[in-house]
């Protein structure tokens, strides 16, 4: 039996190379970049080096030709702007997140042309991070993926973009064919972030521990987002949004419909994972009054 054709874009980017390894051991991958070269420098085996902004969609729909989905991870940076700004709202950045929009309907729209049947997207928690205002102060309790999407910064406004697009291919008002969608708000996708928190620091701990993402419930999520049979609302809409945390004791974003839509069971809990850390950190708090 033949691999399912998976291409997968931002292939040389932090969250692809996460999940590579596994991925190209069970699909026939197809990766894509503008650079060869992972962060430590070493080739991505198979990648074909290519700039999905270009507006001519004939450069590159050959790499999704035959393919049955689409795991897109690609993202524009703002000259001079690292991943540690993504607060900033500044002139540069906004427009470095309005090509990022462009680039996210490249990929909708080629892969909608090119008869592609599902397209999952690395959205992110920040398209509905104002919420975390509402939570820290008290005001609200969980963010689930049915609330509409919030953000005060242009990274969260362009994850929010792609997503409102993404559900305009789905409804299949583009060309007669509803394209299958998939947003994937990852939260934190990191093991060391608790090592940068500051003794008696509760709050951000919290976030930290609620955000968190494993690597193998990283994998299972893309798996699963990717070959679930079907992801069609109750209104004939095949348009999902998924929250990539792992099974956190700690979270604040809801994850029920990621269990039910695509059978997703995590394996890890950061209050598991990270005990003995949490306990260093707690034990300097000061008790609220």
């Amino acid at each position: 039996m033949a691999k399912r054709r998976v291409v997968l874009t931002g292939a040389s980017g932090y969250i692809a190379q996460r999940m590579f390894k596994e991925l190209g051991e069970r699909w026939d991958l197809v990766p894509i970049d503008v650079r060869a070269t992972a962060a430590d420098g070493k080739p991505v085996p198979g990648l074909a080096v290519v700039d999905l902004t270009q507006p001519d969609r004939n450069v590159y729909r050959q790499h999704f030709r035959g393919a049955d989905a689409v795991i897109h991870c690609g993202y524009v940076r703002a000259p001079g702007l690292d991943a540690t700004t993504w607060q900033n709202n500044s002139d540069a950045k906004f427009w470095a997140e309005h090509q990022n929009v462009a680039l996210a309907y490249n990929v909708y729209r080629t892969a909608l042309e090119e008869g592609v049947r599902r397209v999952v997207v690395a959205s992110s928690n920040h398209a509905a991070d104002y919420y975390e205002r509402l939570i820290w102060a008290g005001r609200m309790e969980m963010v689930t993926p049915e609330m509409p999407p919030r953000s005060d910064n242009w990274y969260g406004w362009a994850k929010a973009a792609y997503e409102l697009l993404g559900f305009v291919f789905a409804t299949g008002t583009v060309d007669g064919r509803k394209l299958e969608i998939v947003q994937w708000r990852i939260g934190g996708p990191r093991d060391d972030d608790i090592d940068h928190i500051k003794p008696g620091d509760i709050p951000t701990m919290h976030r930290a521990l609620g955000a968190y993402l494993s690597r193998r419930d990283q994998v299972q999520q893309a798996i699963r987002m990717v070959e679930t049979e079907t992801i069609t609302d109750e209104h004939g809409v095949p348009f999902l949004i998924v929250y990539g945390i792992s099974g956190n004791t700690h979270r604040f974003w809801s994850i029920a419909n990621a269990r039910d839509a695509i059978g997703y069971r995590p394996e890890d809990d950061s209050q598991v994972n990270f005990a003995d850390k949490i306990a260093q950190i707690a034990r300097t708090a000061t008790p609220p009054r």
